[in-house]
């Protein structure tokens, strides 16, 4: 909330760079229901394996991980669950479906907001309730040492903190004191500096995130998983979030290298959502399709393994019939035999013909 303070004041001019941002995004919203429009039925590929990648991602990021062979049960089965942190990947499926299937009717929310942490947490513990002791985030080192990177706010003024952050998110978007996108990440910022919660702030702020886009009409995220963007550029998302919270207590932190990053993953997501569907023909194409991203994301070389965690939604047989197509267009090359074999790419990955 210290962030929408500052934004109360109306400032009159934003970073150019945060403009261009705006610019773009706004562009890319105008052109989303056309895409969305042309392939429905194509389009539940994507639905799903976005579902699939930010359901993995989310809590990867937090280092909660399970079996990769067990991935497509525990986020899109009923199957009995075998360890905590499949509950609580199962929890970020369940609290996905919940903002994808309600919207802009799923209101920001005190209540909205304890229960997205309850779900994601599996329901267990002190799932859906604030924090009782201090939770200071600490960074920690390969040699063991460790800082406090940021203190938190305080157990006993977490309740009023959070109270005024959605207060003030509210008149921020009724008084347009800033673009609501701006005013979004800002909310993104203060939710994290006041890490509401003992364990998930990190789960609980990208569900928000993706929540309050959709209040705001940008539906990029429903197709395009959001969460695996944050994880590939993570060491951007801390060092950004570091650089934004120092001074955020007493009021002179500056908010925009946070905010900036945040519009930088919007603009990636838009910009794959609007490649992925130009590309679309059928449901088989768009799984080959999501291969073919992956591939072309590598820099080095990469093994059947690196691409399964790529493409959690698709099977490992799908991915080695579409790496045999590419092998037999000497677009990619085995260098050596067995499922541990090595892959390179020969170039960029072409489009079906």
């Amino acid at each position: 909330m210290i962030t929408l303070r500052q934004f109360s004041n109306k400032p009159e001019n934003i970073p150019a760079i945060a403009s261009w941002y705006l610019a773009d995004l706004g562009e890319a919203r105008g052109k989303q229901e056309l895409f969305t429009r042309q392939a429905p039925q194509r389009l539940k590929v994507l639905r799903e394996h976005a579902l699939i990648e930010s359901v993995v991602s989310s809590n990867r990021i937090e280092g909660v991980t399970v079996d990769q062979t067990r991935i497509r049960t525990i986020v899109l089965g009923k199957s009995h669950l075998r360890s905590r942190d499949e509950e609580e990947v199962r929890g970020y499926r369940n609290a996905l479906k919940t903002i994808h299937e309600q919207g802009a009717k799923l209101p920001v929310s005190e209540d909205t907001i304890l229960r997205l942490h309850k779900l994601t947490k599996g329901g267990i513990g002190d799932a859906g309730q604030h924090k009782e002791k201090d939770s200071d985030i600490i960074k920690k080192y390969p040699d063991g040492t460790s800082r406090v990177r940021f203190r938190t706010v305080s157990p006993a003024k977490t309740p009023a903190y959070m109270a005024e952050l959605i207060e003030l998110w509210g008149q921020c978007l009724c008084e347009r004191w800033v673009h609501p996108l701006v005013a979004l990440a800002g909310f993104n910022l203060d939710f994290l500096c006041i890490h509401p919660f003992r364990d998930g702030n990190g789960r609980v702020s990208r569900l928000l995130l993706l929540l309050q886009l959709y209040h705001l009409g940008y539906e990029a995220g429903r197709y395009i998983s959001i969460e695996r963007i944050i994880e590939q550029s993570k060491d951007r998302y801390y060092e950004t979030l570091e650089q934004s919270s120092q001074g955020w207590h007493e009021r002179k932190h500056d908010p925009w290298p946070y905010i900036n990053y945040l519009f930088f993953i919007l603009k990636t997501a838009y910009r794959e959502f609007e490649d992925r569907v130009g590309q679309l023909r059928t449901p088989k194409g768009a799984k080959t399709e999501l291969v073919k991203s992956a591939i072309d994301s590598f820099t080095g070389e990469f093994s059947l393994s690196d691409l399964e965690r790529a493409c959690p939604g698709v099977s490992r047989d799908m991915i080695r019939v579409v790496l045999r197509e590419f092998q037999g267009r000497k677009e990619v090359e085995c260098l050596g035999r067995g499922p541990g074999a090595l892959w390179r790419k020969r170039g960029n990955i072409s489009k079906r013909g």
